[in-house]
């Protein structure tokens, strides 16, 4: 895998060193430089469903891909109707005109099994489902749950696309990495993707290929279609699944398993990874690209690791020296965080997100 790739250079704020990279860093580098160079216009989808009080975290989510991202960015964000509102009054606010564009959507289900739909797991969580769907002129996009934080543009993980073969319809990150600890393997009663599983937190899909595929199931000899597979899964299954909608892609992949592009560990890191001991690999070499506070532990001091990390980027204001305004501060914070698990390796919160700041100003240096 790629470590920090860079070369030397003096901003207003320090120099950045250059760091002796093997061939495989090289070759992964040049390929997303030369998707971004052959897509310059391409505009970035991503989507993400908000009910009840995640306002604030959807928000800071939003945030976060806006600062480092280098296309421009279309939200589509799927929230109930009193926090249209609330959206739109922060994001009108953000300063980033022609960079960003949102469009509000109401929560919506299929009108015979709305109720079914909504309670399942938490409310509105399901809504993922139903994406490829209600967005039919979109081509492909980044789903990602409230919880989680970009420490890289989303360029980088949008240029994955680039990378599925002529199977691979949709890429997510393992459940876990060590099957010892893993859920799936020990207490699934359903059917699940690979060893352990896959975490729908962060999924990126080429819908049109989704919307065109006909699905392998344990259901009927016959294939079927996206629209079509969703409720006989949910009436086959929903005495048996505990994580409602992610319990069903488990199923559906696993009887589909060509295809899933699975990516690493580091792109959907969790406090699984490190609160039993440090279990991602990738980033402990190169660092989190994607955060993801599941179990709501931006909110609590269970994992204060997690939290810092949340709280650094909702309180950065747009503009403001990332350095001295949010790199710093967030440093001085994990340093407090050593007596845990995920504080022991808190440098691994930071090692990436240095390096996007870093990438930022040299783009700036250069007038990009």
């Amino acid at each position: 895998r790629c470590k920090n790739l860079s070369v030397s250079f003096w901003n207003s704020y320090w120099m950045l060193p250059s760091d002796v990279c093997g061939m495989n860093c090289f070759w992964e580098a040049a390929f997303r430089y030369n998707y971004m160079k052959t897509h310059p216009s391409e505009k970035m989808h991503l989507a993400v469903v908000a009910c009840g009080e995640r306002l604030e975290e959807t928000v800071t989510m939003l945030r976060s891909a806006v600062i480092f991202s280098i296309k421009p960015l279309q939200f589509h964000i799927f929230a109930e109707d009193q926090l249209h509102e609330s959206f739109k009054d922060i994001l009108d606010d953000f300063p980033y005109e022609g960079k960003v564009n949102y469009t509000l959507y109401p929560i919506t289900f299929p009108t015979e099994s709305a109720a079914e739909w909504k309670k399942l797991f938490k409310p509105c969580a399901s809504q993922r489902l139903f994406l490829p769907l209600i967005l039919k002129n979109v081509d492909s996009l980044l789903y990602v749950d409230t919880d989680i934080l970009f420490l890289r543009p989303v360029d980088d993980i949008w240029s994955f696309l680039g990378k599925f073969n002529s199977t691979q319809i949709a890429a997510m990150a393992p459940e876990h990495e060590e099957p010892r600890i893993g859920w799936y393997n020990r207490f699934a009663r359903h059917p699940y993707y690979g060893v352990t599983g896959i975490n729908s937190g962060v999924m990126l899909m080429n819908m049109t290929r989704i919307r065109r595929k006909y699905f392998k199931n344990d259901m009927t000899p016959v294939r079927l279609q996206w629209g079509e597979i969703l409720m006989p899964l949910l009436k086959k299954y929903k005495l048996n699944i505990t994580w409602g909608d992610q319990d069903l892609l488990n199923i559906m992949f696993f009887h589909n398993p060509e295809s899933l592009y699975v990516f690493p560990c580091q792109w959907n890191y969790r406090p699984d990874h490190c609160i039993y001991g440090s279990n991602c690999k990738e980033a402990e070499e190169e660092g989190i690209f994607i955060l993801h506070g599941n179990r709501g532990v931006y909110h609590d001091d269970k994992q204060p690791t997690f939290r810092a990390v949340y709280e650094a980027i909702k309180n950065y204001s747009f503009g403001d020296d990332l350095v001295h305004s949010l790199l710093q501060p967030l440093e001085l914070e994990l340093r407090k965080t050593t007596h845990t698990y995920c504080g022991r390796v808190y440098k691994v919160f930071i090692k990436q997100l240095t390096k996007s700041i870093r990438d930022l100003y040299a783009r700036r240096s250069k007038g990009r």
